[in-house]
């Protein structure tokens, strides 16, 4: 007898790289340096060219100049009019930025589905659970299960005598789909790239990533940013590739009164602040419209007008989650004290794993249950 033997075991060969065409390649590090020049477009291609000359990018059959007209071809960036002329990334770009934010950061979602984040409460929802319960007066007709109720029916009266009662109804019982209102601020004062260190584009690429989860796979929640420096104020989507940081103090007080004041006009059940800082307070506005700054140490007044904002926002239900991008110890003892004040949460991180932190609260906080 002739027998066939099945060779089993691993296959071991030589490793070929994935042939990406060359556009793809520059574009993703194209991409990269866009954002960490905030939008600057001659920069980012200077730090091109200069990469290409140090690890030959490119050859001669496809040149940086190659890479910026297939830029213009496709639609991403175009020539400005005003301002003396030059180029700029259009709105593709700052989609595609998103895009690649979103991948870095939150990758390990691509398949998850949009907006279908449930909360533990059973009743009239929308997403299914495989539970069933008897029918009760009041219930929605178009949450009876035909299904299971004619199979009801079949068991309780036969074939012969088949009839459907009231009693042979169920209901299957099915989830609420929470609806989140998130206002993410992000300091903007000089303080963010002291000491050489570039904290401000871990935080745009957090923001960008939370914008495009949101808006694409949670249309139904809202996010709206704001910076805060020696003031407070709301930016776009689309403006967070350029955003910098400038010669101001810190005037957390500022940031966290628009947040509650945007979060108030919201209808959605949850609510919550998500604050990227490196947690030093040193700027007020007084009512007279001057400035109260000092940048030495921790000043009581600020310090005491912070706790009184993280105590306003606990009594409208707002939890507060600060994201601490330094480490000093001192500045540590304020945020855990203000965030006693809110009751809310603090992570002190550095820049590496600051998305996914973000992300985990988001979710964690997407749960809650809905009252009603």
């Amino acid at each position: 007898m002739e027998r066939n033997f099945v060779k089993k075991g691993f296959v071991f060969k030589r490793f070929e790289a994935e042939n990406i065409p060359p556009f793809d390649k520059l574009f993703e590090i194209f991409k990269e340096l866009i954002t960490h020049t905030s939008g600057d477009f001659d920069e980012a291609i200077e730090w091109l060219r200069q990469l290409d000359t140090e690890y030959k990018l490119t050859d001669e059959n496809y040149t940086i100049d190659d890479f910026i007209e297939d830029l213009k071809k496709k639609g991403y960036i175009r020539e400005e009019i005003e301002g003396g002329g030059g180029m700029a990334i259009t709105a593709k770009t700052e989609r595609a930025i998103r895009q690649q934010a979103l991948n870095q950061i939150f990758g390990k979602l691509r398949k998850s589905r949009s907006g279908n984040h449930s909360t533990k409460q059973l009743g009239l929802g929308d997403e299914h659970t495989g539970e069933f319960r008897n029918y009760n007066f009041g219930d929605s007709l178009d949450k009876i299960s035909m299904t299971e109720s004619l199979r009801n029916a079949q068991i309780q009266h036969g074939a012969d005598d088949f009839r459907m009662t009231e009693d042979d109804l169920v209901v299957e019982e099915t989830h609420h789909k929470s609806q989140m209102s998130t206002v993410l601020m992000i300091d903007i004062s000089h303080s963010m790239i002291l000491y050489g260190e570039d904290r401000i584009t871990p935080a745009k690429k957090v923001a960008m990533a939370l914008a495009e989860l949101i808006t694409t796979r949670y249309p139904k929640d809202t996010l709206d940013i704001l910076v805060f420096g020696n003031d407070a104020w709301r930016i776009s989507i689309g403006d967070l590739p350029y955003l910098q940081v400038g010669p101001y103090h810190t005037n957390t007080v500022a940031g966290l009164e628009l947040a509650m004041d945007l979060l108030r006009r919201k209808r959605n059940t949850n609510k919550q602040i998500f604050m990227i800082t490196d947690g030093k307070p040193s700027c007020l506005r007084e009512r007279d419209g001057s400035y109260y700054q000092n940048s030495v140490g921790l000043d009581p007044y600020i310090v005491e007008k912070c706790y009184n904002a993280a105590s306003q926002a606990r009594k409208l239900h707002i939890p507060i989650t600060t994201f601490m991008i330094a480490q000093d110890p001192y500045l540590e003892r304020f945020v855990r004290e203000f965030t006693q004040a809110n009751q809310g949460k603090a992570f002190f991180t550095g820049l590496k794993g600051l998305g996914e932190m973000i992300f985990e609260d988001y979710e964690t906080n997407r749960k809650k249950k809905i009252k009603g």
